[in-house]
C-alpha cells in the first residue's frame, strides 16, 4: 500500500466513552496488520499538517458537539483541501444537526415524531405534550451526543425545571420527541453497514430504571439478526442517504411491528466491532475497497 492515511480523532476519548472498548486500538491494530502508513491525529490540533495525507478517516471526534464552530470550521478548511475522506465531510456536516430528520421523514421514512425548537423559541411543553398524546417527553440539544442535556420529562411535573430548559434553549436549537417505552421494554436497534452492505447488529437495552441505552450508561449491548422488516427498512435508509459512505449506523425501534428512525449515524459512530467475529473484517475490507477505488 502507497499513501498515508490520517485517523481523525479527538483531545479525549475517555471524556465520551466511558466503560467502552476503544475502537481507535482496534482500528489501530487492524491498519498496522494491513500495512498501512497511518497515524491517528487530533481533528481540533492546529499544528497538524494535514496535506501530508492522502486520504483520512474520520474515526472518532467525540468532542465535536462541544466545540461545533471550529469543528464546522475546521470541516470546511479539509473540504477546500480536496482530501478525499470518508466519510465524506459534507455528509459529516448534515448529518451533525438532528433536523436531517426532517428530510429523511419527507423522502417517506418513518421517524420517531419531532417538534424542533429554535434557538431562544419560547416552550410549549403542554402543548407537545397535547400533540404526541404522551405524558412523557424526551427533551434534547439537535447537535448533541452521548445523551449530553437529555432530558425526560414528565407532564404535570416539568414547572420545577422550566427555567432550566429555557436556559438551554437560549443557546442552541433542541427537539422534543415522546417517550417510547418500546426503548425500555424491548430496546433500540443498530444496524451497521460498511459501503452499503450491512455488516451486523446489535440490541441496546437501558439498565434498570434509566431510559439511556448508551453502554457508557450501563446499557446492556445484545449482537442479534434483524428481521427482515427491520432490515428492509434499514437498507432504505441507508440507499437515500448513506451510498457514498464507508460507515453508517441505522438507529431505532420498533413499534407494533413497524421500524422508526431514532437517528442515522454518519459523523463517529461507536461501531460495536466487538460484537460479531466478522465485523473486524467487514470494516477493513469495506476501507481498502474505499482507497482502491481512490486510487491510492
Amino acid at each position: 500500500m502507497t499513501g498515508k492515511i490520517g485517523v481523525v480523532t479527538c483531545e479525549s476519548l475517555g471524556d465520551y466513552n466511558n466503560n467502552a472498548e476503544s475502537e481507535d486500538s482496534i482500528l489501530s491494530e487492524l491498519l498496522t496488520a494491513e500495512g498501512f502508513d497511518f497515524k491517528f491525529e487530533v481533528w481540533s490540533d492546529r499544528a497538524v499538517d494535514w496535506s501530508q495525507y492522502t486520504h483520512l478517516v474520520v474515526k472518532s471526534p467525540w468532542d465535536y458537539f462541544d466545540r461545533y464552530v471550529e469543528f464546522t470550521t475546521w470541516c470546511q478548511t479539509i473540504i477546500e483541501s480536496g482530501i478525499p475522506v470518508f466519510n465524506n465531510l459534507k455528509t459529516i456536516l448534515w448529518n451533525s444537526d438532528k433536523k436531517y430528520l426532517q428530510e429523511i421523514q419527507e423522502k417517506g421514512h418513518k421517524i420517531i415524531p419531532t417538534h424542533f425548537l429554535q434557538k431562544n423559541q419560547p416552550i410549549y411543553l403542554e402543548d407537545v405534550f397535547v400533540e404526541f398524546s404522551t405524558d412523557d417527553l424526551i427533551f434534547k440539544p439537535t447537535i448533541s451526543g452521548g445523551a449530553k442535556n437529555t432530558i425526560k420529562l414528565h407532564k404535570g411535573e416539568t414547572d420545577a425545571i422550566s427555567s432550566n430548559l429555557e436556559e438551554l434553549v437560549k443557546n442552541e436549537d433542541f427537539l422534543l420527541q415522546p417517550f417510547i417505552p418500546e426503548i425500555v421494554a424491548e430496546g433500540e436497534y443498530s444496524l451497521i453497514f460498511f459501503n452499503n452492505k450491512f455488516s451486523h447488529a446489535v440490541l441496546k437495552s437501558p439498565k434498570d430504571g434509566d431510559f439511556r441505552v448508551q453502554h457508557f450508561f450501563g446499557g446492556k449491548i445484545t449482537s442479534i439478526q434483524p428481521c427482515p422488516s427491520l432490515m428492509r427498512n434499514a437498507e432504505l435508509i441507508i440507499q437515500d442517504f448513506a451510498q457514498d459512505c464507508l460507515y453508517a449506523r441505522v438507529d431505532g425501534v420498533m413499534i407494533e411491528g413497524v421500524f422508526y428512525l431514532m437517528e442515522l449515524e454518519l459523523i463517529e459512530p461507536y461501531l460495536f466491532l466487538f460484537t460479531h467475529p466478522e465485523a473486524k473484517a467487514n470494516y477493513i475490507m469495506a476501507l481498502k475497497e474505499k482507497l482502491t477505488i481512490g486510487s491510492i
